[in-house]
Formats: structure tokens, C-alpha cells, sequence
């Protein structure tokens, strides 16, 4: 069972088929979007945030009405809307969840959506997905299929220790990584199938959407 959640970074150019999700959600901030963009808003299942503004507030109360939308008000200022999301998610039952909205704009709240992923990683499955790329925070093991000709990049998050790779360019035999002082961004898969692990640490994933079109 997977879930769709939209959060308030860029809009997203293109939808992913919304059949393929077995609840679709959204923040306040992304309803703006989703409603500017001509999104089937009765596909959306609930909607929650702090409403913090009140013409805001009746816009989407309205709107829910209309669509039959749930309205879940979560006023806590102490967490994110994202973060309080994703409790929403974790308490329905739900394990996977792709999340769109979640880079671009004020890059302060990219770097806190990493760190609230971060913190559920053991909870639940999230994967980021943006005009760019795919990202998400990797178990010790892993494979990437049907990844040839594209930009691979790893970070340690903020560290990942004996970390080897195999079907990359550039691959991995055993190195300790550390943010502060290694630099694993922009390699390339040059095999359909990309295998990756590590002993210890975290290891963040960024995996272009389109295939390299130029010589790194």
C-alpha cells in the first residue's frame, strides 16, 4: 500500500498516475498548487496543516467541501506540516509514501524535509521525487535497476563507513565517507543495474530522472 503526499516545495511539472496510490494527501501550502495546476482534487484524501491564514482557511475548508476531502487541523507550531504528515500517514497503517513539493523553494525547508525523512527512515519509506531527480535515504544493501547513462549521487548523511558500490563509473571499494570531507556526487551508472552497500552510517540517494547528456 503506498501513499502520494504533496508538500509545500516547487510544484511538480507532470502528476505520477494517481492509480497507482492507495491514498494521495497534501499539506495546506500544497493545496495552493494543486488547485493552480488543475489537480482532481477529489482524488486527494485529506489535507492537513496549521491553516495560519484565516482567508486561506475558508478557501480550503470550501473546497474540501465540494470534493469531499478530509480536513485534518494540526496546529501543533512546533513540528512541520510535514512532519505532522507523516505521523498522519505512520498512524493509518501505511509504510510507503512518495513525496512531491519537497525541494525548491527556501532551501532552509529542504534541508528540514531531509531531517524529518531522517527521522522516520526506520518508520516508514520515503522517497522524494522533484523535476530533477529521485532521492531517498538507502538501507545498508540496495539495488538500482534500469539506471544506465544516469547521474548517480551519494551522500553520507553524515556518514556511511566501508561503502562499495558496483555498475558505477567511478565505483566504491570500502571507503568511510563523511560529508565534511568526501565528495560522491555526479557519478554514473554505466550498467542497467547499480549495487550498493555499506557496514554503518546513512546514505542519502539522489538518482537522475533523465539520462546524462553530456561527459562528466
Amino acid at each position: 500500500m503506498k501513499v502520494l503526499l504533496f508538500i509545500n516545495g516547487d510544484a511538480p511539472k507532470t502528476f505520477p498516475h494517481l492509480s497507482d496510490y492507495d491514498l494521495i494527501a497534501c499539506t495546506d501550502g500544497a493545496f495552493h498548487y494543486l488547485k493552480s495546476l488543475h489537480f482532481p482534487l477529489e482524488k486527494l484524501d485529506f489535507i492537513s496543516g496549521d491553516f495560519d491564514s484565516h482567508v486561506w482557511e475558508e478557501e480550503v475548508l470550501r473546497e474540501a467541501e465540494i470534493n469531499k476531502i478530509e480536513i485534518i487541523h494540526t496546529p501543533d507550531q512546533e513540528r512541520t506540516d510535514f512532519y505532522k504528515a507523516l505521523e498522519i500517514i505512520l498512524e493509518r497503517g501505511f509504510k510507503n509514501v512518495d513525496v512531491y513539493g519537497g525541494s525548491g523553494g527556501e532551501q532552509d525547508h529542504f534541508l528540514g524535509n531531509l531531517t524529518v525523512a531522517f527521522g522516520f527512515k526506520e518508520k516508514l519509506n520515503i522517497k522524494f521525487y522533484d523535476d530533477f531527480s529521485e532521492y531517498y535515504f538507502t538501507p545498508q544493501k540496495f539495488e538500482l535497476k534500469n539506471v544506465k547513462n544516469k547521474i548517480i549521487s551519494l551522500y553520507p548523511f553524515p556518514s556511511a563507513e566501508n561503502l562499495k558500490s558496483q555498475g558505477l563509473q567511478w565505483n566504491l571499494n570500502g571507503i568511510d565517507a563523511d560529508m565534511t570531507t568526501t565528495m560522491l556526487t555526479r557519478n554514473f551508472a554505466e550498467e542497467d543495474d547499480v549495487f550498493i552497500e555499506y557496514e554503518k552510517g546513512n546514505l542519502l540517494i539522489f538518482v537522475a530522472k533523465n539520462e546524462r547528456d553530456f561527459q562528466i
